[in-house]
């Protein structure tokens, strides 16, 4: 039988971005002790300061920088994890940024998937946070990319995504996977059961959000 869990909410901060329930059923990362099971995928501080989620990976399609970086680490209520490149911007430009990201307080950096093992093994020895190196095909070098120092796996594979990751689990069962969990409940158990140990949630926007804001404030108008 579940325990029950009292919740406290203000007026003012009722409405926050909530993980799915189902992420939960995931066993987790402990990562500097800290125990991490969801993990909300944006960048837009103000759904970031507004999330239930363990921590934020804040990856972005262009070149990293600080000044973004630091942005996030000020608003997050939580662990960041932060995109330092490895496709366009990568070898010491990624290496200097996840450097830098570790001094401003992330709790580790992500490669992309086009990243040299290279890099990873010269980021390792430069930094003292965990990389999670992105994985989205089956084809990729998972036993090179755990010798050249990635810690963490984050899988990203679309509709493959559970089928990578349970390739990856089979060789090795303790290695730690973030996995994104796709849009339903049932999506996520799967990934979770192929051996994600936490679960990346994308959000809804805020445009979408404030469209639901408005719809209602509108209707509340039109009542008087």
């Amino acid at each position: 039988m579940e325990k029950f869990v009292p919740e406290i909410k203000t007026e003012l901060r009722k409405k926050i971005i909530e993980v799915p329930q189902s992420i939960y059923k995931a066993s987790g990362i402990k990562i500097l002790g800290k125990r991490i099971k969801s993990l909300l995928f944006s960048t837009d501080v103000a759904i970031i300061k507004n999330t239930n989620a363990d921590a934020i990976i804040a990856v972005y399609p262009f070149t990293p920088q600080p000044a973004i970086t630091q942005a996030i680490m000020e608003v997050a209520p939580v662990p960041v994890f932060c995109g330092v490149g490895g496709g366009l911007t990568t070898g010491q430009r990624s290496i200097n940024v996840a450097l830098h990201a570790e001094f401003q307080g992330a709790i580790g950096v992500v490669l992309n998937a086009p990243t040299a093992n290279e890099v990873i093994c010269e980021m390792k020895q430069r930094i003292d946070i965990p990389i999670a190196v992105t994985v989205v095909s089956d084809n990729e070098d998972i036993d090179g990319r755990i010798k050249a120092g990635a810690s963490i796996f984050n899988v990203s594979g679309g509709a493959s995504t559970a089928k990578i990751v349970r390739m990856i689990r089979s060789s090795y069962p303790e290695f730690p996977i973030i996995a994104t969990g796709g849009p339903t409940d049932s999506s996520i158990q799967e990934t979770i059961d192929a051996g994600a140990n936490a679960i990346t949630y994308t959000p809804p926007s805020t445009a979408d959000i404030f469209s639901e804001v408005m719809d209602r404030y509108r209707i509340e108008l039109s009542k008087k």
